[in-house]
């Protein structure tokens, strides 16, 4: 019994926890008496492959990739102020992580800008650029597989964006 899927392979999807993978097949396994078809995705920049029901694809938020005007918003988000709550760092590193775990790039993208450092502003802290840094590889990605790019590609034209007009 075949389960029906949106997903195929090849695509480039999403994995909330994980970011941006490939399926690369779809197999069939017997767990429990039970015959599950799973979906094999490769994460090569992590060299992991994470295996998922297809029954449970969507609902463990596996997505494919952001479209167009997804894209277009984390961007206009990118480009704005920072947003950063007075309230302590270990409640507001909480929030970013869990928003780089979400998998949305748009709720990325603000962690991105909040956490962004201009030439002359304040350093950061090790905790806020281990954050920054693993939201910042996350967009990067999504953009380098959306347009079909070098990550090194994706990194320069993220740079751009947040450069100060």
């Amino acid at each position: 019994m075949a389960v029906k899927s949106k997903f195929k392979i090849e695509d480039y999807v999403v994995y909330p926890t994980h970011g941006v993978g490939q399926i690369t097949g779809i197999e069939k396994q017997k767990i429990a008496d039970q015959e599950l078809q799973l979906l094999v995705i490769e994460f090569s920049k992590e060299k992991m492959t994470l295996r998922v029901p297809v029954t449970k694809a969507e609902s463990s938020g596996l997505r494919l990739l952001a479209d167009t005007s997804v894209m277009n918003n984390a961007y206009k988000i990118l480009k704005g102020k920072s947003r950063v709550k007075r309230t302590m760092w270990s409640r507001r590193a909480q929030e970013y992580e869990a928003k780089i775990n979400s998998g949305d790039p748009v709720s990325i993208a603000e962690v991105i800008r909040d956490l962004h450092r201009n030439a002359g502003q304040p350093s950061q802290s090790y905790s806020e650029r281990q954050i920054y840094q693993a939201a910042f590889e996350r967009f990067a990605r999504e953009v380098a597989a959306i347009e079909g790019v070098d990550e090194n590609v994706a990194v320069e034209k993220l740079e751009q964006v947040l450069e100060p007009a």
